[in-house]
């Protein structure tokens, strides 16, 4: 979807600041977010695209004033209401209207499972590639209304097939319907100059992860 998430090359937004030995955590109910989100993942009810969906779906004023941990926050609200784990009124008033009906809790001992268990991206399906290193190739013109990988400043530019990653699940409908339709993920490589115009350095480059079905041959 076209949303305020979707911020590669856009101005006025001001300098990057970066904290010198910044922690993982700024505070402890960070630690709190992160470690609900890992137990709930637990009872796989959705994905990891699906989950980025639900962060995107962010008011854009919300989502430019919150923090890092509060976009997580109300990516997993999110996803626990629309998959049935709590309702809306369970998690507003903080309490469980009766007995909850997904089965297992996640132990410290089950937390090693859950990490190497974990549904991975790669796939093994023997999927033909699109491209090959060297082809030409144009990024496709989209506006979905739901999850995408292709950002908006790549659209209808033309770059450069880099390397082949070989085959992975394809999020854009794996956030929608669970549907993974493993295909060949790429690094394009799209020369600045392409991306922002002639004010750009022409010995700039930037590498994007895109998958066959964002592509077309140049």
């Amino acid at each position: 979807m076209n949303g305020v998430h979707d911020m590669g090359g856009m101005h006025g937004m001001g300098p990057v600041e970066i904290e010198v030995n910044e922690p993982v955590f700024h505070a402890h109910w960070e630690k709190r977010v992160f470690a609900t989100r890992l137990a709930c993942a637990y009872h796989r009810r959705w994905n990891s695209d699906i989950n980025r969906y639900a962060v995107e779906r962010m008011p854009p004023v919300d989502y430019l004033e919150a923090s890092y941990y509060e976009h997580v926050l109300f990516g997993l609200e999110t996803v626990l209401v629309e998959q049935g784990v709590v309702t809306a009124e369970e998690l507003a008033s903080g309490r469980a209207a009766g007995k909850a009906d997904v089965a297992g809790v996640l132990s410290i001992d089950g937390l090693d499972t859950l990490l190497q268990n974990r549904i991975r991206a790669r796939r093994d399906e023997k999927v033909a590639p699109k491209f090959k290193a060297g082809d030409a190739v144009m990024a496709r013109n989209i506006n979905p209304a739901g999850h995408t990988r292709l950002p908006r400043y790549a659209r209808r530019r033309r770059g450069v097939i880099d390397r082949d990653f070989g085959v992975y699940v394809f999020p854009d409908t794996n956030a929608m319907n669970r549907d993974p339709k493993p295909q060949h993920l790429y690094s394009v490589r799209f020369a600045a100059r392409e991306l922002w115009g002639n004010a750009a350095s022409d010995r700039d480059s930037v590498y994007v992860n895109l998958w066959d079905d964002h592509l077309d041959p140049a």
